[in-house]
């Protein structure tokens, strides 16, 4: 595979997540030090996160959005450049499964990372927030259980994710990771299903990946290797409760 060297900055990992350690200790304003693309979650699992042209947001369970401040914390955040080498328009309504399969046929290998941009018109986009989570923390997948889901209809927006290699698990969510922000930057969250009606899909591959641990009591005490740890990423990635018109 011919590209130049593309960095992918990540703070946390996904096992800590399902764990139940939500501290922040890294700002909104350093993710944004490394790059203007990425996604994540805020300190005590307070909103999904969305970086898109460089701008911070903050995703929360009633459906709104609003630009983070720079002293926001994370404890889990995935942010490149972004620099696209690839892409392909839709032109007909697409499923999601049927999106994925079309990206999937269109990188180089799957034994990297990409960052993922699709803009367009959706039919359909059902969405998701977990709400904010207090001291002791529960594990991600009880928290997830409680998450609230938005049905969007016929909205223009900004699909920000990550196709991540099998080899991850545990790091991030093996596969596609994705967050979603309407155009007028007002709503979105977490991406669990979408149709789309028409739009532009953006690849970027990232080859090296820079990646930064807690230095937490939390994090040093944390069981990282679950014998379920496949289980728990599938359960606390898509979870379905009643969703909310």
């Amino acid at each position: 595979m011919k590209a130049s060297r593309h960095t992918i900055y990540q703070t946390g990992v996904m096992a800590a997540l399902l764990d139940g350690v939500y501290d922040g200790e890294t700002t909104v304003s350093t993710l944004l030090s490394r790059g203007d693309f990425g996604i994540g979650t805020f300190d005590g699992l307070d909103g999904e996160m969305v970086i898109l042209d460089g701008v911070c947001y903050r995703l929360r369970d009633d459906g709104s959005a609003a630009v983070a401040a720079p002293s926001d914390l994370t404890p889990y955040a995935v942010v490149t450049t972004f620099a696209p080498h690839t892409g392909f328009d839709i032109d007909a309504p697409t499923p999601r499964a049927a999106l994925l399969q079309r990206i999937d046929t269109a990188i180089a290998s799957a034994n990297y990372m990409y960052a993922v941009r699709v803009d367009g018109v959706f039919s359909s986009m059902r969405v998701r927030a977990v709400h904010v989570q207090q001291r002791p923390y529960r594990p991600l997948v009880a928290a997830t259980d409680e998450e609230t889901v938005t049905e969007l209809t016929d909205v223009e927006g900004t699909i920000v994710g990550f196709r991540s290699p099998a080899f991850e698990e545990g790091l991030a969510v093996p596969g596609y990771h994705a967050h979603f922000l309407t155009t007028d930057r007002r709503s979105g969250g977490h991406v669990l299903d979408h149709e789309l009606r028409h739009g532009t899909v953006s690849l970027c591959v990232g080859t090296d990946l820079h990646l930064e641990l807690p230095q937490s009591a939390p994090f040093a005490q944390a069981h990282l290797d679950p014998d379920d740890l496949r289980e728990q990423v599938t359960r606390a990635e898509n979870a379905p409760p009643t969703p909310r018109e």
